[in-house]
């Protein structure tokens, strides 16, 4: 006999009620199923969604394990309803080996309970000078695909314009994180405008990001690789994805992608009146103007996925003055209840849609092969269950993080994830670890 897990009555993608048989990790059967051996899960009023997948999450292990663990972010993704995240490569060493992309990949075969894969740096020590070891990353265990170097712009055109060429060789992927510096250097923190001043922060004006991706474009374009645009934040860099998205699909050999974060998508630069660190994050948070524009742009498709730039940090390196504290918020565990107050409830997406940015179109960006299908017959059993007509109030002190920088703090949020099944193997029920 086969173990088999029956989830009776979900709505898949927000459709048709239905049952979905698995057995052996594998979906066998979907429509109205008998199996009386089988293990079931009541799934009436829920929506069943391919498992999520995280393009840009921080584990910060090795070297902060104050902060976060490949353990501990794998437990707050599989509470997020993520079945895959993409670790970055901004870790104490950097992973930018062979060797360190491997022990990255086997600490989350370890943890078990999401698909780790690490993302490798663009250059040696995050320096922006010298590639990394680009293709022996590729060629690992691991299997490196997307590169970055994260928290850093890799600022210098021809080093980038090498880097494109380099993970052409193996369909591999740039995510840049576009600030010039010259523009915006290391201490700014604030987006640009009246509030930066008022405040005495540091500005970082959107331009800073835009002119970046715009380069970044043409040097994919003239190289014919491919490019992904981590955090985008504001108007302007959606009309250069917008420009760039059309002419890449004209001209078919080249490729430009793009990830909104959560909470781009519905905080705003306003929060940073009362210089609470909880809202100091890279890109800044940005006016209600930018914010409409990137929902836009992820509804119609010039933004291809969310993507959460989970970013843990222990007590002691947010207890700052806004202008000294670290950048980043948490983001996993409540990256979906996000996306459904903002993009569901107001019609800008429906759950299909949802699955679209935050399974399929992620997993296809990162080459993940396991992750991001449809849930269809044959199909690995990656899934998360969501209660639509949930509501959480967020409270930091209920995270499965290490960290408690969490933006979303006494917020009510709509929606709640119920159930994650990593190839057809629970790791959350009833929204808490199995």
């Amino acid at each position: 006999m086969t173990d088999q897990i029956l989830v009776k009555g979900a709505s898949l993608l927000g459709a048709a009620s239905c049952d979905v048989l698995i057995s052996n990790g594998v979906i066998t059967e979907v429509g109205s199923v008998s199996a009386p051996q089988a293990r079931v899960i009541e799934a009436d009023g829920l929506v069943a969604l391919p498992g999520l997948v995280d393009l840009h999450t921080h584990l910060r292990e090795p070297g902060r394990e104050d902060a976060e663990t490949i353990l501990t972010g794998s437990r707050a993704a599989a509470v997020g309803g993520f079945t895959a995240v993409l670790a970055m490569a901004n870790t104490s060493p950097v992973t930018d080996t062979a060797e360190a992309a491997e022990r990255v990949h086997d600490l989350g075969r370890a943890a078990g309970l999401v698909d780790v894969q690490p993302v490798g740096a663009v250059t040696r020590g995050l320096g922006g000078e010298e590639l990394a070891e680009l293709g022996l990353m590729a060629r690992s265990r691991a299997g490196v695909r997307v590169f970055s170097d994260d928290g850093r712009c890799v600022a210098d055109a021809r080093v980038m314009r090498r880097a494109l060429e380099y993970v052409k060789a193996f369909g591999g992927v740039v995510s840049q994180h576009a600030q010039d510096p010259d523009l915006a250097g290391p201490t700014s923190c604030c987006h640009e405008g009246e509030l930066s001043g008022r405040l005495g922060l540091p500005g970082w004006p959107g331009v800073a990001e835009e002119v970046i991706v715009a380069r970044d474009v043409m040097l994919a374009r003239h190289t014919g690789s491919r490019v992904h645009v981590a955090h985008a934040s504001t108007a302007g860099t959606v009309e250069v994805l917008r420009w760039a998205k059309g002419l890449a699909e004209k001209e078919l050999h080249w490729d430009v992608t793009a990830e909104v974060t959560p909470h781009h998508l519905l905080l705003t630069t306003d929060l940073l009146s009362g210089y609470d660190p909880t809202y100091k994050v890279n890109p800044p948070l940005r006016p209600q103007e930018d914010v409409e524009a990137l929902r836009a742009a992820l509804a119609d498709g010039t933004i291809d996925a969310v993507a959460t730039d989970h970013a843990p940090h222990a007590r002691h390196d947010k207890e700052h003055a806004f202008v000294d504290a670290a950048f980043g918020m948490l983001g996993l565990e409540t990256a979906l209840p996000v996306v459904a107050t903002v993009m569901v409830e107001s019609g800008l997406l429906d759950w299909a849609g949802v699955a679209r940015v935050m399974s399929a179109n992620p997993a296809r960006i990162a080459g993940l092969g396991q992750h991001g299908h449809d849930l269809a017959v044959g199909s690995p059993a990656n899934l998360t269950l969501v209660d639509p007509a949930a509501t959480v109030t967020v409270d930091r002190d209920d995270s499965v993080s290490l960290s408690r920088n969490n933006p979303w703090h006494g917020r009510t949020l709509g929606a709640a994830v119920h159930a994650t099944l990593l190839r057809g193997v629970p790791t959350v029920l009833e929204g808490k670890l199995v």
